[in-house]
This record gives structure tokens, sequence and C-alpha cells, in this order.
């Protein structure tokens, strides 16, 4: 009977989460921007480090690149058109990376916006999605590199997985990101009540990450960029002019992640 897999959450710097995926011996770790928290974690649980993904090139998320193989001279998986110096093994978009001591498949899917060779990874065998700062917690990452066409079109992509995808994110953004989708979207019953839930997991000190994509998809904004609510939202505050045919999806989408850019 194979071993069951667990994902450990590590908290590093302010809000980022690192995530240790294993089988109570052998262990991955996704975006291990901080070598320290990794290796306390690996040590803590008595784990074996076997590969390292990568889902872009921001220092939060390699930064600990080096000082792992140093001590686990792994195998590094990432975007194959980032630079990112210490990638072994170069991915890219429909790629299926195998982890034989975990018994783990994982699916690349090129999600460009963050950046333009930003990468997520999906495990179906466990339904678990590692989405770096592609899609948040109620929201998205900001476009560093990306356009608003690319980033729409990625989290298309992502909302086309089962709607009992875990998501795994980066960043604990998640109540900062519902107050923004309160103001773009208030009427929205799954919203408030998402609100309620993800407040007081934080009042237990307990992550809002993962969440699954299914509630993404119903109070979201970014995910339903085409709900008529939204889009007379962009409306009524003046981001947008009335609707016409002169505007589409990727005209809304940047009117509405150039306000979450602003939003207080």
């Amino acid at each position: 009977m194979p071993a069951v897999i667990s994902i450990l959450t590590v908290p590093a710097f302010d809000d980022n989460y690192l995530w240790i995926v294993h089988n109570g011996c052998d262990a991955i770790v996704i975006d291990p921007g901080d070598a320290e928290a990794i290796l306390r974690a690996l040590e803590q649980h008595k784990l074996s480090l076997r590969a390292i993904l990568l889902t872009h090139h921001h220092p939060d998320h390699i930064g600990g690149v080096a000082a792992l193989l140093q001590v686990a001279p792994v195998k590094v998986y990432g975007p194959g058109n980032e630079g990112i110096a210490q990638v072994s093994h170069p991915v890219h978009d429909q790629d299926t990376i195998i982890i034989p001591s975990l018994n783990l498949n994982l699916q690349v899917i090129a999600t460009p916006g963050h950046t333009l060779g930003h990468i997520a990874y999906y495990a179906p065998q466990l339904a678990n999605l590692f989405c770096g700062d592609t899609l948040f917690g109620a929201g998205c990452g900001r476009l560093f590199e990306g356009s608003p066409a690319q980033m729409l079109a990625s989290l298309d992509r992502l909302s086309e997985l089962p709607d009992e995808t875990q998501v795994f994110c980066a960043h604990e953004y998640t109540i900062a990101n519902l107050r923004f989708a309160m103001m773009v979207d208030p009427n929205n019953q799954d919203l408030i009540e998402r609100c309620a839930i993800e407040e007081e997991k934080r009042r237990q000190l307990q992550p809002t990450i993962p969440s699954q994509l299914g509630i993404e998809k119903l109070s979201n904004p970014f995910l339903r960029i085409r709900d008529p609510e939204i889009l007379k939202s962009l409306v009524k505050h003046g981001k947008i002019p009335a609707l016409s045919a002169e505007t589409d999806d990727s005209d809304h989408f940047a009117a509405l992640r150039l306000w979450k850019n602003t939003f207080k």
C-alpha cells in the first residue's frame, strides 16, 4: 500500500508560504525562498529532500535554493525561460514531472502574467495545485511582466481544473483580497459567507491557504470578470466606461487589476 502523501505549510518572511510535499520519509519543496525555514521543517519531520520545484524567478521563491543544494544536491525543476541559474531540469507547458520516491506526477501549466515564464504545478492524483503568485485566495498576482490578456488566459486555464482542486498559493493575502472583493461584489452571498469563514481562521491564527478552486470561482472577482455584477461594479466606480463592443474581457480584467493595485 503506497504511503499517504501530506503537505507541510512552512511560513516564511512576512506572508509567504513554502510547501513541502512528503510521504513521511521523502519530500519535495516548492518555492523555497527561505532555506533555514525549510531545513528546520525537514529536520523536525525527519524528511529527506528529493527535489525542488520553482514557479518563477522572484527572490522570495528561489532565495533558498543555493543553500538547500549544498545540503542535498537534488534536481531543481523550474520554468525554462526565466534564467534561474540553479534550475537543472527546465520544464515547459504540458510537461509532466515524475517524482518516483513519492509515486507522484505533476503536470506543468504555463501561467504567464505575474512574470512571463511563470508556471504552476498540478498533481491530479491529489487534486492539488501549486500556483505560486498567479492565483491567490480571493485574488491574483500583480502584472510585473505579463499583460492583462496573458494573466486572464492563465486564470482561465486554472479555472478549468476540477472544483475540488486545493489551491496552494505562495502568500497569505486572503483577508486583504476579500476586502477588495467586497467592494467590487458586495451582494455576493458566497463571498459574504467566505469572509466570515476566513476571518475566523485568521483570528485562530490559522492559514486561509489552501483554498478550494470551486470556492474561488464563486467568490474571487478575478475569476468572475465576465459576470454582469462585476462589470456593473466597474462601471459604477468609474473604472471602465459604459459597456460597449469597444472593450473586451482583457480590458475589463486590466481595469479590475489596476483598481486592486490602488485599493487601500
